[in-house]
C-alpha cells in the first residue's frame, strides 16, 4: 500500500486524472455481470433454466472482459487521437452478438414491469456494448443508440408483457442508458481536456525557450552581420589591389579587416558575457514572462530590493534555474518568488525563495541545483530545497556587507 501511494504521488496531475478515469470506467463495466446475476435471481423460480442462465452469464462475462479491453484501447485512442485496434474490437462485437442471442433464447421474458427477466438482461448486454465504445463514438451517435437500445430491450419482453408495461420499460431503460452513456463520454472528454492543457503548457514552455534562443541569435546577428559584410568587402578589395600590384593599399585594407575582426570578437564576447551574467532584475522579468507563458500564475515580491552586484548575479542564476525547473519538472499552477533581506547571525543576507505547487514525488538533485549550490558556497551562501505535499520550495541565501545595502523604493 505504501508503495502504491508513493507511485501515486510521483504521477503528474494529468496522469492521476487518467488513472482515476480509466479505473472508474473499468470497474463500472466489470460490475455488469454481477448486476445480471442479481436481476436473474429475481426471476420467478419456475421460469428459470439453470443451465441456460449459466450459459448466458458466462457469455455475458466474456463479452464484458472483451469490453474492458476495448474500453482501454478506446480511451488511449481518444487521448492520442489514434485509431482503435481492430482485432479486440472484432472479438468484442462477436461476443456481443453471442450475448444478445443467448439473452433472447435463454432468459425468460417478464410479464410485469421491472428490471428482472429478458428485458433487464438485454439492457445490460447493450449497455456493455455502448459503454465500451463510448470513447470512440460521438455524442451524436451515442445518445440515439442508447435510446434505441432501451426501446429494443423493452420490446424483448413481448408478448409476455403488455404494451403499457413495454412503454414504461422503454422510458426507464432509455433514461438509464442515455444518462450513464453520456457520463462515460463526458469522463473521457474531461480526461482529454486535461491532457490537451498539459500539451499546451509544454508547448508554451518550449516556445519560451525558443524565444530566448531567438533573442540570443538576433543579438549575434546584429553584432556580426555588419562586421562580417564589411570584412568580406574589404578582403575582396585587398585581393583585387594585390593583383594590380598595389601592395601598400592592399595591406591597409587587410589591416582594417584585422581591426574589424578584433572589434567583432570584443562585441561577441560582450554579448556572451551579458548572456552568461545573470542580472537579477532581468532574470525576474524573464522568469515572470516564461512562467506566465507556460500557464503558471506568478507573483514576485520584493523585486525593487537593491543588492550588491555579486549577490544580484548569484541570485539571478537561482531565478533562471528555478524557473526552468518549474516548467520542466512540475505541473505548477502558481509560483511565488520572494526576495528579501534577512538577518543571518551578525550579518544580513539576501534571501530568495521560490515556491511552486504541482510537484509529485521528492525533488531530484540535478546538476543544475548542484551547480547553484557550488556557486553560492563560493560566496559563503547556501541553497536548500524542500517538499511539503505538492509544494516545492527553493531557498537561496547570500551574505551581504551591511555597508553595501540600500533599499529600493
Amino acid at each position: 500500500m505504501v508503495r502504491m501511494m508513493e507511485l501515486w504521488r510521483r504521477r503528474t496531475a494529468p496522469q492521476r486524472m487518467e488513472t482515476y478515469t480509466r479505473w472508474t470506467l473499468y470497474v463500472l463495466l466489470a460490475l455488469l455481470p454481477f448486476m445480471a446475476l442479481v436481476l436473474l435471481g429475481a426471476t420467478e423460480p419456475e421460469e428459470r433454466s439453470p443451465l441456460g442462465l449459466i450459459v448466458f452469464v458466462g457469455t455475458f462475462a466474456a463479452q464484458t472482459a472483451a469490453g474492458v479491453v476495448v474500453l482501454r484501447d478506446g480511451v488511449t485512442a481518444y487521448r492520442d487521437n489514434a485509431a482503435l485496434p481492430r482485432r479486440p474490437l472484432t472479438v468484442f462485437l462477436v461476443l456481443t452478438a453471442a450475448a444478445v442471442a443467448a439473452c433472447l433464447m435463454l432468459v425468460p421474458a417478464e410479464d410485469d414491469f421491472g428490471w428482472a427477466g429478458r428485458g433487464g438482461a438485454l439492457v445490460l448486454v447493450l449497455a456493455c456494448a455502448l459503454w465500451a465504445l463510448a470513447p470512440v463514438l460521438t455524442s451524436v451517435a451515442l445518445l440515439p443508440a442508447s435510446a434505441l437500445a432501451g426501446v429494443l430491450a423493452a420490446l424483448a419482453n413481448r408478448p409476455a408483457m403488455t404494451w403499457t408495461g413495454v412503454a414504461i420499460s422503454m422510458v426507464s431503460f432509455g433514461i438509464v442508458l442515455v444518462t450513464i452513456s453520456l457520463s462515460f463520454r463526458i469522463s473521457v472528454w474531461m480526461m482529454g481536456v486535461v491532457w490537451e492543457q498539459e500539451r499546451t503548457r509544454q508547448l508554451h514552455a518550449r516556445l519560451a525557450v525558443a524565444e530566448e534562443r531567438l533573442r540570443f541569435s538576433r543579438d549575434l546577428h546584429d553584432v556580426l552581420g555588419r562586421a562580417l559584410s564589411a570584412m568580406a568587402l574589404k578582403s575582396e578589395l585587398g585581393a583585387e589591389l594585390s593583383r594590380r600590384g598595389q601592395g601598400e593599399r592592399a595591406a591597409e585594407q587587410m589591416l582594417e579587416v584585422r581591426e574589424l575582426a578584433n572589434e567583432s570578437l570584443r562585441e561577441v564576447r560582450a554579448v556572451v558575457a551579458g548572456y552568461r551574467q545573470a542580472d537579477l532584475p532581468t532574470e525576474l522579468a524573464g522568469a515572470r514572462s516564461m512562467l506566465r507563458s507556460a500557464g503558471v500564475r506568478t507573483r514576485v515580491i520584493g523585486e525593487d530590493t537593491v543588492l550588491p552586484p555579486g549577490a544580484q548575479s548569484a541570485l539571478g542564476w537561482v531565478v533562471r534555474e528555478g524557473a526552468t525547473n518549474v516548467v520542466r519538472h512540475s505541473s505548477a499552477g502558481t509560483c511565488t518568488i520572494d526576495l528579501a533581506i534577512v538577518e543571518e547571525g551578525v550579518a544580513p543576507a539576501a534571501q530568495l525563495t521560490m515556491t511552486n505547487d504541482g510537484v509529485s514525488g521528492p525533488p531530484s538533485a540535478g546538476s543544475g541545483l548542484l551547480g547553484l549550490s557550488e556557486r553560492l558556497a563560493r560566496l559563503g551562501g547556501s541553497l536548500t530545497t524542500g517538499v511539503s505535499g505538492d509544494t516545492f520550495t527553493l531557498r537561496a541565501r547570500v551574505p551581504l556587507d551591511t555597508a553595501d545595502l540600500t533599499e529600493g523604493s
